[in-house]
C-alpha cells in the first residue's frame, strides 16, 4: 500500500527529527528563562511540541518498516493516532482555562493537532480495510501536523526571545 512513498516518509521522518533537535538547542538556550514561575506555562507549550514532532517520526519510521502486515500497521498507527487525539483534548483544555493563551495559540496547539490525528486515527482503519485513499490522507494528516508544529516552534522561539529580552532590560525603578 505505501509502495512509491518511501522518499516522502524518509524525508517527513528526517525533518521532524531535525525539527526536534533544534526545538532542544532552543529550550536550552532559553533555559535561564524558565524560571519557577514561567516553567508551568512554558511546560504547556513545549511538551506538545515535542510529542507532534515524535509522532510525526514514529509513524514515518512505522511506514517505512517492509515487514508490516496491513493490520498490524493499520493497529499502530490508529494507535498513535487515538493517542494524539487524547493528548491534543488535554492540552486543548488546558489552553482554555489559560487566561493568557491567545486565540490563535488554542487552535495552533490543541485544534489543529486534533485534526490531524483524526486523520491519522482514521488512517489505520483504513490501512485494515485496505483502502488505497490512507496513505494519501496519512501524508495530509502528517504534513498539517509538521507544518502546525513549524509554526508552534517558531511561536515558542518568539517568546523565548521576547523573555530573554525583558530579562536583560529590567523596567527601572
Amino acid at each position: 500500500m505505501f509502495d512509491g512513498w518511501h522518499e516522502f516518509y524518509g524525508l517527513l521522518g528526517t525533518a521532524a527529527s531535525t525539527l526536534v533537535a533544534l526545538l532542544f538547542v532552543a529550550v536550552s538556550v532559553g533555559v535561564g528563562i524558565l524560571t519557577t514561575e514561567r516553567a508551568g506555562p512554558t511546560r504547556l507549550y513545549v511538551s506538545p511540541i515535542i510529542l507532534h514532532y515524535a509522532s510525526v517520526l514514529f509513524i514515518s519510521l512505522i511506514v517505512l518498516i517492509p515487514t508490516l502486515s496491513d493490520r498490524v500497521l493499520g493497529a499502530t498507527i490508529g494507535l498513535c493516532g487515538a493517542v494524539g487525539l487524547i493528548g491534543s483534548v488535554v492540552i486543548t483544555v488546558r489552553l482554555f482555562r489559560d487566561s493568557k493563551a491567545e486565540f490563535v495559540d488554542r487552535f495552533a496547539y490543541g485544534a489543529w493537532p486534533f485534526v490531524a490525528y483524526a486523520g491519522v486515527a482514521t488512517v489505520g482503519v483504513l490501512i485494515m480495510r485496505s483502502s488505497q485513499q490512507a496513505p494519501i490522507i496519512l501524508a495530509a494528516s502528517l504534513l498539517l501536523l509538521l507544518l502546525v508544529n513549524i509554526r508552534n516552534a517558531w511561536d515558542l522561539t518568539i517568546t523565548f526571545a521576547r523573555r530573554h529580552g525583558d530579562n536583560a532590560h529590567p523596567p527601572n525603578h
